[in-house]
């Protein structure tokens, strides 16, 4: 039995780089949701601070999840980390338990 995986990621954005940063995480929207064990992937901005982004993702499995971060545009995003990353994405898996 496979078990269904949400992820919370948040990334907060280099004074004067929050478009950019929106910009490089909208643009892993597409090939991230044509990936195989992809239920749902989709990037918020934050009311309060427009610095703080977060991705909502749904996975198959945490397999699927370990997959993901071995494609080649997510770890470019990654490489792009020291330019637009005001400190490390914090990464929480969740189990969908409903």
């Amino acid at each position: 039995m496979t078990t269904k995986l949400t992820v919370l990621a948040i990334a907060r954005a280099k004074p004067g780089k929050e478009a950019e940063l929106g910009k490089q995480l909208l643009a892993l929207v597409e090939p991230s949701r044509d990936e195989e064990g992809c239920i749902s992937y989709d990037i918020h901005q934050s009311n309060e601070d427009p610095a703080i982004w977060m991705a909502y993702e749904n996975w198959r499995s945490d397999e699927d999840l370990a997959l993901h971060f071995e494609t080649p545009y997510l770890r470019a995003f990654g490489a792009l980390g020291d330019e637009l990353l005001a400190e490390p994405v914090s990464i929480q898996k969740f189990t969908v338990k409903s």
